[in-house]
């Protein structure tokens, strides 16, 4: 009886141990990052992506809002941004924020455009690593020509 509790020790629980560890798949975080070239507060056809813009994912504590993780990346050439996320921030808020706007004449945040909130929990039935973000956007100093036309595909016609 005590070899079998001594084997018992020396291999079953150690197996126990490593297979209730949460497997370490980072999560893959995408988004976008836009030009808001019509001042429309949104995307529309005449929108453009920024290469180069700098976000970030803060991630809060959910009482005090203490910041508690911070990762920052930089848009490609398609203005798409990946972050690699390693840790579950289960009960943390967690949102990507916008940074900065290698464009002069597109660097003004866009009102409301400035962050979008980002699950970054295995605790809430997504099986999926992947997290997409809501794009977020950068307004210009003024609507370029031709936004006119571009802003009339969006009108509520009344007959």
């Amino acid at each position: 009886m005590a070899r079998f509790v001594i084997l018992f020790a020396l291999f079953l629980l150690p197996a126990l141990a490593a297979a209730s560890r949460p497997v370490r798949t980072p999560f893959v975080v995408r988004g976008k990052v836009f030009c808001d070239t019509c001042l429309a507060g949104f995307e529309t056809s005449a929108t453009t992506y920024i290469p180069g813009a700098k976000v970030r994912i803060e991630c809060k504590d959910r009482n005090s809002m203490e910041l508690l993780y911070t990762r920052e990346a930089t848009t490609d050439s398609t203005g798409s941004y990946t972050l690699l996320v390693n840790e579950d921030h289960e009960d943390q808020l967690c949102d990507a924020v916008l940074i900065s706007s290698p464009q002069e004449r597109c660097s003004s945040v866009a009102e409301g455009r400035d962050r979008a909130r980002v699950i970054l929990t295995r605790y809430n039935g997504i099986a999926s690593n992947e997290r997409y973000v809501n794009a977020m956007g950068f307004a210009r100093d003024e609507p370029m020509a031709g936004c006119n036309q571009v802003m009339s595909q969006y009108q509520d016609i009344e007959d």
